[in-house]
């Protein structure tokens, strides 16, 4: 049995939990829904279960109850890979740290800093430190732009696209490239996304990245960078809008496979 917690932001016609139940029945398998907010860590009985997250609200219950849970049980992706997703800093440094290419970065509270790398640099991207859907993301060419600290601040790469890799144990089995005449190409930010052939660098890269932040399946997102590419950041509880493979199925053929390693 794999014991799923939905994704919060699936909607009616975007329900990329359901997807995944529809694959893994087809497949042979059997799973069940887990409420996380019913659940207590320290009552459940709950052990040696394999659990996927498809999603969790950026919650102070939700993590903790995972985090514990994931002391018997095989939880996909980890709770400290999906943590180490959604703090941009902590996935900055691991990539920086593994040799991943990746834009330089920023991280800091004082105001003069920061205002001195936009005046060396000229023009920066602010993003917020846990961000999701591209939001709160925008260009800053003068310290007065500055909203309030922390600030974390990457060199702009111009581009008009950028690439998201579908990763999944190790390999990279999809891509699309997001289009939009706005500086963060999130189709949630009304970008346009195109399945892509990935070539060997951009998989290398993806690859690379998912294993540095330590998730079993990720969504890595690139930008075109000269004849190269780098690495933005990688979304441990991904979506696969316009992805030209079926990633439901892949993603349930693995969850079976590691259900099966847990049964031994």
């Amino acid at each position: 049995m794999i014991h799923i917690i939905k994704k919060p932001t699936d909607i009616p016609g975007d329900d990329s939990t359901s997807m995944v139940v529809k694959e893994i029945r087809h497949q042979g398998g059997e799973c069940s829904f887990l409420d996380i907010d019913a659940v207590d860590p320290f009552s459940t009985d709950l052990s040696g279960a394999l659990i996927w997250i498809c999603g969790l609200k950026q919650d102070e219950h939700q993590f903790e109850v995972c985090h514990a849970l994931s002391v018997t049980n095989r939880m996909i992706n980890t709770p400290m890979a999906i943590f180490t997703c959604a703090s941009k800093v902590l996935t900055s440094t691991l990539l920086k740290q593994k040799g991943v290419p990746t834009p330089h970065t920023f991280f800091t509270s004082s105001r003069g800093t920061a205002s001195s790398i936009i005046k060396r640099l000229g023009r920066v991207v602010s993003k917020p430190v846990y961000g999701f859907d591209g939001n709160g993301i925008f260009l800053v060419s003068s310290p007065e732009q500055l909203g309030n600290p922390p600030y974390y601040l990457q060199e702009y790469v111009p581009n008009d696209r950028d690439f998201r890799v579908f990763v999944i144990d190790g390999e990279a089995i999809g891509a699309i490239t997001r289009i939009s005449d706005s500086l963060t190409h999130n189709i949630h930010q009304g970008g346009s996304g195109m399945p892509v052939e990935i070539d060997r660098r951009m998989g290398e890269l993806a690859v690379s990245a998912a294993q540095a932040v330590g998730v079993d399946y990720g969504g890595v997102d690139l930008l075109p960078c000269g004849n190269d590419y780098t690495v933005l950041e990688v979304n441990g509880t991904p979506n696969w809008h316009c992805m030209g493979v079926n990633i439901p199925r892949y993603l349930a053929q693995y969850l079976l496979e590691q259900e099966r390693l847990e049964k031994g």
